[in-house]
């Protein structure tokens, strides 16, 4: 298909999605958003696709919101927000319901940039790439559920100092906050292959296991952890990607699930 603000590319089973406005630094737009949704709506529909990799066109990953696209017509009353009016559904739903996505941060994460990857499953970032959850700066607070998963990844203490100040981090920090799981020079490559790594598992598998990371991530109910699991094993016992893993067990050959 074609995007005006998005590119999509195959590498083999893992779908590469970049965010297409580099004299922006890839900035955001409702537009934008719109064409991701249909992106990924498109590849989690399309059984030749096991996984998702989003990175940026250029220097930049997202350096946000389009100040001039979403908050100055808001300021001037042009309009309602577009920055949550347009959006054509829930992001975060999206992300926790696809197939695997991993975040190529390749550049300038800033703000939005930032916390739509955050619900992604891994994130790898280059070692100059700046990340902030700037919103502070803007007046503005954090979405995307940021204030919940920037717990998740980096404790209350560094979630709190990186929602308070608005301050940038490298790449290299980042890694060491936990606000990304791996640091890397090619990045967009090593998220490929960790994509690659998530594809050739059973697509029903990963949809169960995702949706219960997701369900248990902060349960405290530990009993109910457990009957979500039990759940989702009974379901994934009637599947026949479980039957051709048993298979390729006792013929000693690597299941095909695709």
């Amino acid at each position: 298909m074609s995007y005006e603000q998005i590119t999509v590319e195959d590498r083999g089973a893992v779908r590469v999605v970049t965010l297409n406005r580099p004299e922006k630094l890839n900035a955001w737009t409702p537009t934008m958003q719109g064409e991701l949704f249909e992106a990924f709506t498109h590849g989690n529909e399309d059984p030749s696709v096991g996984a998702f990799v989003v990175t940026g066109a250029g220097r930049g990953f997202c350096a946000g919101a389009d100040v001039s696209e979403v908050f100055a017509k808001q300021v001037d009353g042009d309009g309602p927000d577009e920055g949550n009016a347009q959006r054509p559904g829930d992001w975060v739903a999206l992300m926790r319901t696809s197939k695997p996505v991993v975040a190529a941060i390749n550049g300038a994460s800033i703000g939005v940039g930032l916390s739509m990857t955050l619900s992604m499953d891994f994130l790898v970032a280059h070692p100059e790439a700046k990340l902030s959850a700037r919103f502070v700066k803007m007046g503005v607070v954090p979405e995307l559920a940021s204030s919940h998963f920037l717990v998740q990844r980096c404790g209350w203490g560094n979630a709190s100092d990186l929602v308070l100040s608005g301050r940038t981090v490298l790449g290299g920090e980042a890694g060491d906050l936990g606000l990304v799981d791996e640091v890397a020079a090619d990045v967009v490559d090593v998220a490929v292959g960790r994509a690659e790594s998530y594809a050739v598992n059973a697509p029903p598998s990963l949809r169960f296991a995702k949706q219960l990371l997701t369900d248990n991530g902060s349960e405290v109910d530990l009993r109910l952890v457990q009957r979500r699991e039990l759940a989702a094993l009974e379901q994934a016992y009637a599947t026949s990607e479980h039957r051709e893993a048993i298979a390729a067990f006792l013929e000693k050959r690597e299941p095909k699930f695709r």
